[in-house]
């Protein structure tokens, strides 16, 4: 069997039809898709990702007892090679820019079945993927993507060539995606069934869409489908000899000057129309000095890393959210939800290598969970109650408590303060930004 029999590709040229025409690497896989190690991984997965149900309205919950009645079916329907994806559903979210991001919920069954693809689909390429290539990958990331950026500022590539590719999952052709599959695909029932995936349309509502192009994001093969039509522009760039990273959708290229820079977007510009039909969003698009620059949420200032201006807007905006004085929660609850994404923001972040916001960080946080504490005792005797118990005398603790200043500017107060101590909050559980930041750089 040869991928030639599976796949046609119009727009490759004589060297992708030369490629096409190899003999398929791996004819058998469904077999392995369906096997019971591999199904048990994948609902690992898919169940500790939670998500929201698709267009059945299935929780994830309710999947053991009904995979108990219908498994058996639907998984001689994937090795008969007869079976058919359902649409997703198609939600939208806020992005940071103001814009959009449109996302497919497939049902719990196919995120089931799309994992367990990806799991057996996925070591087949991840070892071909260029070293460039930081998304979504085993052992790979972001932090990986940037420490290679700035490995190439220390070189002396100091010029970005900054690609946004125009709506880039919303774009794909099928037939080129299908056609880099196919190298090393030869299974004709997961061939099919990938481009059944791709075909499945969405639901907008109460409305079905066909999907004539495009691949979802939201499903768990999204990513690995990503990586395997990006291989071809990261294939051309090392041919080239450039220095680059590329994270998903998100491509650097560095260069020593402007102009090397603009010559290098046009020719990418041009070769990705025409080899793989995707667009460059000139607007988004640039080449400009490293450090004008954002890439994965940092800047490179003089080399060093710094979460950007906006990724810092966000964080802010979260834990205004986290620490807002009408949220009816305990403080035990809002604790547990702070730290939680404190640990997760630095976890990321904390890799900045910028530690002058740090201190002042960690002085907000604390002014924002005093006034919570304030606003939450309410009553004057309530506060005055609990700033005797903290160690204050009782006259300021009247003074305070009866004050008619806003909660922000009573926050700050020597009563407030000197009760609600540093460590006291500590002990109520508060985390502190600058040990997360100094543990990141292994300093406790």
């Amino acid at each position: 069997m040869t991928d030639s029999t599976l796949v046609t590709n119009p727009t490759g040229g004589a060297e992708d039809r030369r490629r096409v025409m190899q003999p398929a690497l791996h004819d058998v896989l469904m077999e392995g898709i369906v096997a019971a190690d591999n199904l048990r991984r994948a609902w690992r997965q898919v169940r500790s990702n939670r998500g929201a149900p698709g267009i059945d309205g299935m929780r994830i919950e309710d999947f053991p007892a009904y995979a108990r009645g219908h498994w058996p079916a639907i998984r001689q329907a994937l090795l008969d090679g007869t079976y058919c994806p359902q649409p997703v559903r198609r939600v939208s979210i806020p992005k940071p820019d103001g814009g959009e991001r449109l996302l497919g919920i497939p049902t719990v069954v196919d995120r089931l079945i799309q994992q367990a693809i990806a799991q057996v689909m996925g070591p087949i390429f991840d070892a071909g993927f260029s070293e460039s290539s930081f998304g979504f990958r085993p052992r790979r990331g972001a932090h990986g993507a940037l420490r290679q950026v700035q490995a190439s500022i220390k070189a002396g590539y100091r010029i970005a060539v900054d690609l946004d590719l125009a709506k880039f999952f919303d774009n794909v052709q099928h037939d080129i995606l299908m056609a880099r599959v196919a190298r090393k695909v030869g299974d004709t029932r997961l061939l099919a069934l990938l481009g059944r995936y791709l075909r499945a349309g969405v639901v907008v509502g109460e409305t079905f869409e066909p999907s004539e192009i495009g691949t979802p994001q939201g499903g768990p093969l999204s990513p690995l489908l990503a990586n395997i039509l990006l291989d071809d522009l990261d294939r051309e760039l090392e041919r080239r000899g450039h220095r680059f990273a590329r994270y998903a959708d998100d491509v650097l290229v560095l260069v020593k000057t402007p102009r090397a820079g603009e010559r290098v977007k046009a020719s990418l510009t041009g070769y990705l129309a025409k080899r793989l039909k995707l667009q460059v969003n000139e607007q988004k698009s640039r080449v400009a000095p490293i450090d004008q620059c954002v890439f994965l949420g940092f800047t490179f200032r003089k080399g060093k890393l710094r979460w950007s201006a906006r990724a810092f807007e966000d964080f802010k905006h979260n834990v205004r959210r986290f620490t807002g004085r009408s949220w009816g929660v305990s403080m035990r609850y809002r604790f547990n939800k702070l730290a939680q994404y404190l640990r997760g923001w630095m976890g990321y972040f904390g890799i900045s290598e910028y530690y002058r916001p740090v201190p002042e960080i960690d002085e907000w946080l604390r002014r924002r969970v005093r006034l919570c504490y304030w606003k939450q005792w309410r009553l004057v005797r309530t506060k005055v109650r609990h700033l005797l118990a903290l160690g204050i005398g009782k006259r300021h603790a009247i003074l305070t408590a009866i004050s008619s200043k806003s909660y922000w500017r009573l926050s700050k107060t020597l009563a407030t303060q000197a009760g609600m101590t540093n460590q006291w909050l500590k002990e109520q559980g508060l985390f502190s930004v600058r040990d997360l930041w100094m543990k990141a750089h292994g300093y406790a």
